[in-house]
């Protein structure tokens, strides 16, 4: 019987140990965090998000997935309700979306802010708020698939073209003048080379030809230079050679021409006595000889006779 006493007592000893274990591992897993109900609504696919799954603020584990239904209201919607700790900066541009869990293929809900309304989404057991659900890169890309494909359908259908026998052909034939080109600029870089080596020598000639220019417009610019001294000199002989003509054609205007125009008046006043002696002697040859015939009296000078016929 004492053995046995022992035994139970053992036994007992073994089971309240256990049982207090047990409690204690409760109590420290205990969760007591505060957290409020919201509900996550989206008409697309929740593929891989399950009861339980982690609910994420921007990378943060801020709650969990409890329960995942059809809207009764609107069977193609599906209502996700997350319970979310109190104390996560849940906003009116808060939206959520789908992740995944790396290679798992689990997924998680992910929220991010995607607007400026920064006021808190109030919510509560007895007036749930909706934070709504954009479309995740899985749901886009089943979105985007069968442009996706089309678009890969096309490029294939060009590939295909593109290795044909006659495209072939075109390209050797491109690779074959891209060579015969390479060539021809390897030949004009060779034959270029001299001309290269001559270019020091002719830098160093157009360098002194840029100094002896800028030597000359110096020297044109230079108001004292000896240039523009020459030029004022010729200035200067020139002015003086032009008042010496103004001067000697002054004089001639008011001396020599007066003396010409006198000369003239002496010369016709000649030649017209010379043509009424050239006149008397066709009228008269005995001039010569007998003189100037005696002019005609005129009426009222003596020897006057009014001619007959005039009767």
């Amino acid at each position: 019987m004492e053995n046995k006493s022992h035994a139970f007592a053992a036994g007992l000893f073994t089971i309240v140990l256990s049982l207090a274990i047990v409690a204690t591992l409760l109590w420290f897993r205990r969760d007591t965090t505060v957290r409020v109900p919201y509900d996550v609504v989206t008409s697309g696919s929740v593929t891989g998000l399950a009861t339980g799954a982690s609910v994420r603020y921007r990378g943060l584990p801020v709650g969990r997935v409890v329960q995942i239904a059809f809207d009764p209201h609107r069977p193609s919607d599906i209502v996700i309700r997350i319970q979310v700790n109190q104390s996560a900066p849940i906003t009116h541009s808060t939206e959520a979306s789908l992740g995944l869990q790396g290679v798992t293929g689990m997924a998680f809900l992910q929220l991010d802010e995607h607007g400026t309304d920064s006021r808190p989404l109030v919510t509560s057991d007895d007036a749930v708020a909706v934070i709504p659900m954009r479309a995740g890169l899985l749901e886009q890309l089943q979105h985007r698939g069968e442009a996706l494909l089309s678009q890969i359908e096309v490029l294939t259908t060009r590939l295909d073209k593109f290795a044909d026998d006659d495209t072939r052909r075109q390209l050797l034939a491109t690779a074959s003048s891209i060579q015969h080109a390479a060539d021809g600029i390897d030949t004009l870089a060779q034959r270029a080379t001299p001309v290269v080596a001559q270019l020091p020598k002719t830098m160093t000639q157009l360098n002194q030809t840029l100094a002896s220019t800028n030597r000359l417009v110096g020297t044109l610019n230079d108001p004292n230079g000896p240039l523009i001294a020459n030029l004022n000199r010729i200035g200067t002989a020139a002015s003086q050679a032009g008042a010496a003509v103004n001067e000697i054609s002054a004089r001639v205007s008011y001396d020599t021409l007066p003396r010409v125009n006198g000369m003239a008046d002496d010369v016709r006043a000649a030649t017209r006595s010379v043509t009424r002696a050239a006149d008397l002697v066709s009228d008269h040859p005995t001039s010569f000889l007998c003189g100037a015939p005696t002019p005609t009296p005129g009426p009222g000078e003596a020897g006057f006779i009014w001619p007959t016929n005039s009767r």
